[in-house]
């Protein structure tokens, strides 16, 4: 299969699960996943109409930047270590893995140096897996509140990982959690910032993402696939 038809019948796949929900498959958007895959297949997604791509490490980002250039959205999806902060400023449009205070201050200090705003994703362990990252969703209040006081940081959303099952709708209660988690922060005054993303559902598990309310989905495997 080529990346052409597999976009194909994955956009297909999103529209239909968008509409047993009732939703507006419009809303949901794409961040195809580029871990790991070389820059001409990456090239060919984007000229498939592609526009954001997600990776999850910093270095990774630095290789593959200079040749793709900055026609397209760069998202990073991985854990971002406090050290490599400075570095993603420079590459990424929208961090969207934003789990502690510390990554967020670390962030929020290159911002402020350079004086650019970056749009950012709260990170939420909706699995309960010790091993994820994110914050508990306790904990998201405090955290929003936290990133409110950061003047560079603007808060559109959450992102949660489910686990890796072999029956996706194992995944629903994570991400049903997550938009519940997104409807309280709305129900409360955060000035400046927004719920209205919802990251989450990757390859193995989107449809059911898509119909507990995802507007953002990270698919690598079934764009990539051969």
């Amino acid at each position: 299969m080529s990346i052409q038809s597999n976009l194909e019948n994955l956009r297909r796949r999103i529209s239909d699960a968008a509409q047993r929900a009732g939703r507006n498959p419009a809303d949901i958007k794409l961040c195809v996943v580029t871990k790991t895959i070389p820059v001409a297949r990456i090239q060919e997604a984007i000229a498939c109409g592609v526009s954001i791509i997600g990776e999850n490490r910093v270095h990774e980002a630095t290789q593959k930047q200079p040749a793709l250039g900055r026609s397209v959205e760069w998202h990073m999806i991985g854990h971002l270590q406090s050290r490599k902060a400075r570095q993603a400023v420079e590459l990424f449009d929208m961090v969207q893995s934003v789990d502690s205070v510390s990554t967020a201050a670390a962030l929020e200090k290159r911002c402020a140096e350079i004086d650019r705003p970056m749009r950012v994703l709260i990170e939420v362990n909706t699995s309960h897996e010790e091993q994820k990252y994110g914050a508990p969703p306790a904990d998201a209040e405090r955290l929003v509140r936290q990133l409110g006081k950061m003047g560079h940081l603007r808060i559109e959303g959450l992102m949660t990982m489910a686990p890796l099952v072999s029956d996706p709708e194992l995944a629903r209660p994570c991400f049903r959690e997550l938009r519940q988690t997104a409807q309280r922060l709305r129900e409360q005054d955060f000035p400046g910032a927004s719920f209205d993303v919802l990251s989450m559902g990757m390859s193995n598990d989107f449809e059911v993402a898509v119909e507990e309310g995802a507007t953002l989905l990270r698919i690598g495997s079934a764009v990539f696939a051969k």
